[in-house]
């Protein structure tokens, strides 16, 4: 029987898996897991933040990598939380010499796809498994459970099922095997792409009704309203609905909306395929407009960022 085989009836019986990363994303993925039944292994830089999940959630804690890898038996999952980029793969590459043939790694950061596929056919020559998973759902995914899109082989992707139903909203929904490898993170960078163009939308909506100063609107009332029987609902309205009601003026957050990367390579991956996106990359450029422009539309796209992702916002006074 082939080590994957193996992984197949070990994820049978007890599940474990080691968890890099115990961020805002990576920590609350680690408490859905142990409330799921599953045991995890955590590392992070941070030993307070070990050692308090080690005593919340049952984590078993783990003082390095090589440390969290040697607490997998059998067939091991490893699970990366990290920032996209160097950091990500220069980890990705000390990992594979401390694996086997068969064992997986999951990047659940939001990597370009092609350095997904670059790695993933690293991997694969090596008989390693690999899984991009564009993970979705802020700060909340802890309480809703995440939306997950995953690229990787039919074998892998049925091998982690398990562990993608525990995270989920349900074990029927809110995860899909999306395509190969590379497919779980494209898909998540066009989902964050037409977030952006959404966000986008309510923030100028919103400023014009903000604006109409003779008829006195309460923005807090109208997007309650909205939020039930429009067309414009969503759990992005339910979040803004939320920040309004308890200040419309927003005057102690700055104008200034970062962008994190998914944006941009939205924006360059229509210009490869010829195909317009004006609403996609034109809310990409106001983003960056943010950063030499005051206004309320800015302020609404950061409380916005700040609600669904827990994302710092920069205050009047200083960055929050």
């Amino acid at each position: 029987m082939s080590r994957l085989c193996g992984l197949n009836h070990f994820f049978g019986g007890l599940m474990r898996l080691a968890m890099i990363g115990l961020g805002k994303m990576g920590g609350n993925m680690v408490r859905r897991l142990r409330r799921g039944g599953i045991e995890v292994v955590g590392y992070d830089r941070s030993a307070e933040t070990v050692a308090q999940l080690a005593a919340e959630e049952g984590m078993l804690a783990a003082a390095s990598v090589a440390d969290a890898v040697a607490q997998l038996s059998g067939p091991r999952v490893v699970w990366l939380m990290l920032p996209s980029g160097e950091i990500t793969e220069q980890q990705i590459r000390a990992l594979a010499p401390l694996l086997a043939q068969g064992d997986i790694i999951v990047d659940g950061g939001n990597s370009n796809y092609h350095d997904s596929q670059r790695c993933g056919a690293w991997l694969a020559e090596q008989g390693i498994g690999f899984m991009d998973s564009g993970t979705s759902g802020g700060v909340w995914g802890l309480e809703n459970g995440y939306c997950l899109m995953v690229g990787a082989t039919p074998e892998v992707a049925r091998i982690m099922a398990p562990i993608l139903q525990a995270l989920a909203p349900a074990a029927d929904r809110g995860w899909a095997h999306v395509g190969p490898v590379g497919a779980g993170h494209f898909t998540k960078m066009i989902h964050n792409g037409i977030e952006y163009g959404m966000m986008q939308s309510f923030a100028e909506g919103l400023e014009l009704l903000r604006g109409k100063q003779e008829f006195a609107l309460d923005l807090a009332q109208i997007t309650e309203l909205w939020r039930h029987g429009s067309v414009v609902r969503s759990w992005l309205l339910d979040l803004t609905a939320e920040a309004l009601k308890h200040d419309q003026e927003l005057t102690a957050i700055a104008p200034y909306v970062p962008d994190s990367g998914e944006g941009r390579w939205t924006a360059v991956e229509a210009i490869d395929q010829g195909v317009a996106a004006p609403v996609l990359t034109l809310a990409l450029q106001m983003r960056f407009a943010s950063q030499n422009e005051t206004g309320y539309g800015y302020r609404l796209l950061s409380t916005m960022r700040n609600a669904f992702g827990g994302h710092a916002v920069k205050h009047a006074g200083g960055e929050k």
